[in-house]
């Protein structure tokens, strides 16, 4: 009976998980370690040039980002008052509806005043006609109250439109701004991410997970430094035993800055 290949079963990452095991599945490769921290070291130079080339953009992108947020929130709002003073505009129709109902009502109750027989008829319509003129007057005062509201929005609305203008003048500005800096960067991009894509697929999936966790948390995203001065770490320039020295230089494992966490290699790499 043939025996049974055994699998290897892959431990799930952990982003808490101790360099300890990070550095035991990092020398469980098929690349050398020297190899591997060579690769880990090209990373980190692709990243830090585009991360470079992110910096001369500058705040543009967010810049932009904000300007097309703003404008079209300007528009939305003058979309509202333009269903505004389309209500506006209905409801003064609407009114208008009712001045010719209260007039034709009292123009028939002032035709029926010429037929009356007795005072309290005469009283009743007279009643009636003062009611149909004070529902008329307030149709009237409405629609002026009305009128002088879309005065009031269509004012409004112009100042969202010129507002509007200025800002899409100044998106067009900054739009052309980045994509003269996006244009004369793409190539170098392009290269870095190709660069930096060669190395990524070298690296394993859980050195990967650590280094980009490290680049997350520290202010120059710099995951991978060297020996400073001969014996300071390169990141946060703390000083290095001797001992953790002597194993950075001998490229045979995997050293984290125990002040800073940062990966630590061989300054011969960037001599090289």
């Amino acid at each position: 009976m043939a025996s049974k290949k055994i699998k290897k079963v892959e431990t799930p990452i952990d982003q808490r998980e101790t360099f300890v095991s990070l550095q035991k599945n990092f020398a469980d490769s098929e690349l050398s370690v020297e190899e591997k921290l060579r690769t880990l070291y090209e990373l980190q130079e692709a990243d830090s040039e585009i991360d470079k080339i992110y910096q001369l953009r500058g705040e543009l992108p967010a810049e932009v980002e904000e300007i097309e947020t703003e404008i079209a929130a300007l528009k939305m709002k003058s979309a509202g008052l333009s269903a505004l003073i389309e209500q506006f505009q209905k409801n003064i129709a609407d009114s208008k509806l009712s001045i010719a109902e209260h007039e034709s009502a009292i123009e028939k109750y002032r035709k029926q005043l010429e037929t009356i027989s007795n005072s309290r008829e005469y009283d009743s319509l007279n009643k009636e006609i003062e009611n149909q003129t004070l529902l008329l007057q307030i149709d009237e005062k409405n629609i002026n109250d009305t009128r002088y509201e879309i005065a009031a929005k269509k004012a409004e609305q112009d100042e969202l439109k010129d507002r509007i203008g200025i800002r899409s003048e100044d998106l067009k500005a900054k739009k052309d701004e980045l994509a003269q800096i996006v244009e004369s960067t793409a190539r170098e991009e392009e290269e870095l991410t190709r660069r930096r894509e060669q190395c990524a697929a070298k690296i394993d999936e859980r050195t990967m997970s650590a280094y980009e966790r490290i680049r997350a948390s520290v202010h120059n995203h710099l995951a991978v430094v060297s020996i400073y001065n001969g014996d300071s770490c390169g990141g946060c320039f703390n000083t290095i035993t001797p001992q953790r020295r002597v194993e950075v230089a001998s490229n045979r494992k995997l050293i984290i800055c125990e002040h800073c966490g940062r990966i630590i290699i061989n300054p011969d790499f960037e001599k090289k």
